[in-house]
């Protein structure tokens, strides 16, 4: 799968390479496994006959990009196969991801009242628990609006998974997506777990194939990793997440997990990805609609070595608040670029304003307008809608402070409109299309310190055909 793009800034990550690594200690949950070019190149065979992979569009930082996923943490293994849940294709469709200790866990989950029974046990396992050893996705059914049956399966997949791994059930965690209103297909997936945990692996197919069976619409699977240095002491974080639809702030991932084998006190690990989640993925958006299921999971184990953090406020844990960042925008963004039926990721990016909260809500307003990704997918520079979606955000600002620029091209300066060339304009969003790049839309609105992002996608006649024959 070959992608180009124009967006000079980000790092790319297009697709997995090769990584020798050894095996990981032994323990309760410990698979050895030997890694090499050979694994890699079978990886990329066994992987891309599924699904390809997205583009990471990751911030410029002090860390370098790596193979693996959330596998590449030491401590982590994972595993992706077909279940029979998916209601057509054979494409996995249950996920598991593991811990050989304790690892410190934080969650972020859904706002929406209609909560699916997964993100209601999570809940409750996370306010009762500051650690946690798996995780076990499904893709076909949400087991959202499903009442106490569905609740009771959350509870039964649990306790299952448990038995099979020897640990408590109470240290595994449950993510589901698909059809609203459907349970779980609890036959399908109790004789399935044998084999998906004996699949169990800390290599990079492990990874990969776990970050295909979360997807459902998805046209690509969402994985990425990093390593970075903590104190002196090189630590890595992984990441994969799902999602294509059902798309807006207020946990806008769908589905996520992340893993970092950097050392954190379970108080400052949840605050970090409480800060990072509002960074990231509460500032995409494809379609307005908050799901019933939007969960991230995030494990820390602490292999690395580094120095337990304990202070949110040291320079440790600002070092790894960042990077933490940087993993979770690259998922973020690349859930918003696989928008259903997009061909572009539009980036907006407000700067001037009192603090990153009236920017970055300012941002969420514009990204969010469907008159605006109707605009873009229409190849339209129609300004008007960006002023629009920035004057109802609810954050004041001085109108004659107001600049909009679409990609390099100044549209208004101080509150007035200028003259600008059409014809360009709209070659840089056909150019974006042709390619599915990215629209960059830049706005100032006064002089303030406060800066904030946020991404979406243009909408095209595609997302309509794609959900009207969602259940069809």
């Amino acid at each position: 799968m070959t992608i180009v793009f124009h967006c000079p800034s980000p790092s790319i990550l297009f697709n997995h390479a090769s990584l020798n690594m050894t095996g990981i200690n032994e323990g309760p949950l410990t698979i050895q496994t030997r890694r090499s070019s050979l694994m890699s190149a079978r990886c990329s065979v066994v992987t891309e006959k599924y699904i390809g992979a997205t583009p990471i569009l990751l911030p410029d930082g002090d860390w370098k990009q790596l193979p693996g996923g959330i596998t590449a943490p030491k401590g982590f293994n994972a595993a992706g196969i077909y279940g029979g849940l998916r209601a057509q294709g054979e494409k996995p469709d249950l996920a598991l991801v593991t811990c050989d200790v304790d690892a410190t866990v934080a969650g972020s989950f859904t706002t929406n009242i209609v909560a699916a029974a997964p993100v209601v046990y999570c809940r409750r396992i996370l306010e009762l628990s500051t650690t946690a050893r798996a995780v076990l996705i499904n893709a076909g059914q949400a087991n959202a609006a499903t009442g106490d049956a569905g609740y009771q399966d959350v509870l039964e997949c649990a306790a299952a998974t448990a038995e099979l791994l020897q640990v408590k059930s109470n240290s595994v965690l449950i993510e589901s997506t698909g059809v609203i209103g459907h349970r779980i297909k609890m036959d399908a997936l109790l004789k399935s777990l044998p084999k998906l945990v004996s699949s169990l692996s800390p290599t990079i197919e492990g990874s990969d194939l776990a970050a295909i069976a979360i997807t459902t619409t998805d046209l690509v699977r969402k994985s990425v990793a990093i390593e970075t240095e903590v104190g002196g002491v090189p630590i890595r974080i992984g990441g994969m997440a799902k999602g294509s639809g059902m798309i807006h702030p207020n946990m806008a991932t769908m589905l996520g997990v992340v893993t970092t084998d950097a050392s954190v006190s379970s108080t400052v690990w949840k605050e970090m990805v409480k800060v990072s989640v509002n960074r990231s993925f509460n500032q995409i958006t494809v379609d307005g609609d908050t799901s019933t299921n939007d969960s991230v999971i995030a494990l820390a184990s602490g292999l690395s070595g580094s120095t337990m953090i304990s202070s949110f406020n040291s320079h440790d844990a600002q070092q790894l608040q960042g990077s933490l960042d940087a993993v979770m925008q690259g998922l973020a963004k690349s859930v918003a670029w696989d928008g259903e039926g997009a061909t572009c990721l539009i980036e907006v990016t407000v700067t001037g304003a009192n603090n990153e909260e009236e920017a970055s809500k300012m941002a969420r307003s514009v990204a969010s307008s469907s008159l605006l990704k109707a605009a873009v997918y229409g190849r339209d520079p129609n300004w008007g809608r960006i002023a629009c979606a920035a004057g109802y955000s609810g954050v004041h600002f001085d109108l004659n402070n107001l600049c909009i620029v679409l990609g390099s091209i100044i549209l208004m300066k101080n509150g007035q409109p200028l003259e600008f060339d059409r014809i360009a304009a709209s070659a840089y969003l056909r150019h974006a299309g042709e390619v599915h790049g990215t629209v960059e839309i830049h706005i100032s609105v006064g002089h303030g310190d406060g800066s904030g992002s946020a991404w979406g996608c243009d909408l095209s006649y595609d997302y309509v055909k794609i959900n009207a024959e969602y259940t069809s």
